[in-house]
């Protein structure tokens, strides 16, 4: 078995089907020179036999990571546990196709007290090593060792009302050392000696993202997905990059187009302070832009040239996740951005027309959707909202409150339409979305990875609805100071981000400027293009 090394001097690529598409176009962007933290990846190939104990896939695992160590080691300039100047990593799956969020992830990994000791030593900022130090115990002991993240929670959130600050940015290095400390009390009698052995934590996070493939939001997403023929997901360990180093550092997602509503225009979403699972798990809100132009005044244009570079390079709308450490931008990660039809429509004819990709390209990027049934809608008529939030995924849905995937799963099958209501956007959820009219959650953000299966999945979505509080054991929530129980009805405008009580008059009207341009396309090419599944979602971006 041999790992694919990215950055440093390596320019080596391999297909997506070997080492997954989030590595593949991670080579692809270390050899266009973008900044990309070096990495090494272990292929798909090595899931199954990992998963399955064979006796040969350990000794592969083993030699693959202390092979890819090495070569971050060399790429960095820093040693992996070091008490001086220590090299940390993240632990990322990837499959051929991207799975937003149904897969693991595990940060920080190499963070020892050692460790800790060394990253105050080469920064002289103890917070950050301090901060490293408990979201690697958060991580760790949730993804690899399974256990309840409620007592981290709620020990976080203690200590944040102790100190009488609103968030935990806001928490001081000694503060941040207690919560470490308090956190280790948490997981008493769950050591076997993997907290100050940087490579027992490395081999156990890399098992764990292989596990993490037979999860059961994976299995359902794939299904759903149509998605079963897929083999496994590689691992991908990068050296890590710092977002959570303070206000001129920070961890985000941007689209290089709108994918809700297609405009031509990037989406940007930055939380300042914070590392990427922040940001993608929909449980921090973003900063505002004018809070991010204060901080970082450099950034958007520095990544919208990124994000027009990506575009041009793979042909394509981009999702793109990054880092921010110190005021400089690294990118973690691009894909085809997941997009409602709407959108795909309106990416379609603005990429052929600005010459990006072809008609037949651009009638193959379509080809799965149903253009008969393609419509805008708007409310008819609307009282003020009760409440709004964020406008995560574009579309008109009325139906009826569950708070829970099981309550939505259950009056979907009576016959109603459903309104998913939860307090963030997990993909825990993914069985739920799936019945779903719309979703609605209290925190999360346009980016994160429920709002990109919202989007997939064509439903109207609404997150950040800070009005919004929810019991989900007494099936009740309170939006805005109005009590709201499981089957009332509600309409959700994934545009606006504006919420109504009830179920309001729609009207449907059909994009028909954008369809008489397709049909000239299919006359010109003869008919309707063959279904190709794969290519019309992704088009050449998986390389």
């Amino acid at each position: 078995m041999q790992i694919l090394r990215i950055g440093g001097v390596s320019t080596e690529q391999r297909s997506a089907e070997a080492i997954g598409a989030k590595a593949a176009n991670l080579a692809h962007m270390a050899a266009l020179g973008l900044p990309v933290p070096p990495a090494f990846v272990l292929p798909v190939k090595l899931c199954a036999d990992v998963n399955d104990n064979k006796a040969h896939a350990e000794h592969q695992l083993q030699h693959g990571l202390k092979d890819g160590i090495e070569f971050l080691e060399g790429a960095t300039r820093r040693r992996f546990g070091d008490r001086r100047n220590p090299l940390l990593v993240s632990v990322r799956s990837g499959a051929a196709r991207s799975m937003p969020g149904m897969l693991d992830t595990v940060l920080n990994v190499g963070c020892t007290l050692s460790a800790v000791r060394g990253l105050i030593r080469a920064t002289g900022r103890p917070r950050l090593a301090w901060d490293c130090r408990r979201r690697f115990l958060e991580s760790f002991t949730e993804t690899v060792l399974g256990l309840d993240p409620a007592p981290f929670a709620t020990r976080l959130a203690e200590l944040i009302a102790g100190e009488g600050v609103a968030s935990d940015r806001e928490l001081d290095s000694e503060a941040i050392e207690r919560l470490a400390d308090d956190e280790l009390a948490l997981i008493e009698g769950h050591d076997n000696d993997w907290l100050e052995d940087e490579t027992t934590q490395l081999e156990a996070a890399a098992r764990a993202v292989f596990r993490s493939w037979m999860s059961e939001r994976a299995q359902t997403y794939r299904k759903l997905q149509g998605l079963d023929h897929l083999r496994g997901t590689a691992v991908t360990v990068q050296a890590m990059v710092f977002g959570n180093g303070g206000l001129a550092s920070g961890a985000g997602v941007a689209f290089s187009r709108d994918p809700s509503t297609g405009a031509a225009r990037p989406i940007i979403d930055l939380v300042l302070d914070a590392q990427d699972e922040d940001v993608v798990s929909g449980r921090r809100a973003p900063d505002s832009e004018e809070t991010i132009a204060h901080a970082l005044p450099t950034i958007a244009a520095e990544l919208g040239a990124v994000l027009k570079r990506l575009e041009a390079e793979f042909g394509d709308v981009q999702d793109v996740e990054f880092t921010v450490e110190n005021g400089k931008l690294w990118i973690l990660q691009t894909r085809p951005a997941k997009r409602t039809p709407r959108a795909a429509l309106r990416f379609a004819i603005d990429l052929v027309h600005e010459g990006l990709i072809t008609r037949k390209q651009g009638l193959e990027r379509i080809a799965d959707l149903d253009l008969d049934a393609l419509v805008e809608v708007s409310l008819v008529r609307a009282d003020g909202p009760v409440t709004s939030g964020i406008g995560a995924s574009g579309g008109i849905a009325a139906g009826r409150v569950a708070f829970d995937s099981g309550s939505a799963e259950r009056l979907a099958a009576a016959g109603d339409p459903v309104i998913l209501m939860r307090p963030d956007t997990s993909t825990a959820d993914v069985a739920g979305f799936a019945v779903a009219a719309g979703i609605v959650t209290a925190v999360g953000a346009r980016t994160a990875h429920a709002a990109l299966v919202a989007r997939q999945m064509g439903k109207p979505c609404v997150v950040g609805c800070g009005d919004l509080t929810i019991d989900v054991p007494a099936d009740r929530a309170q939006l805005a100071g109005t009590s709201i129980s499981a089957g009332n009805w509600i309409t959700i405008d994934g545009d606006s981000g504006r919420i109504h009580l009830g179920k309001l008059e729609t009207v449907a009207v059909r994009p028909e400027r954008e369809l008489a341009e397709i049909a000239s396309w299919r006359t010109e090419a003869g008919g309707h293009p063959r279904r190709r599944a794969a290519a019309a979602q992704h088009g050449p971006a998986q390389r």
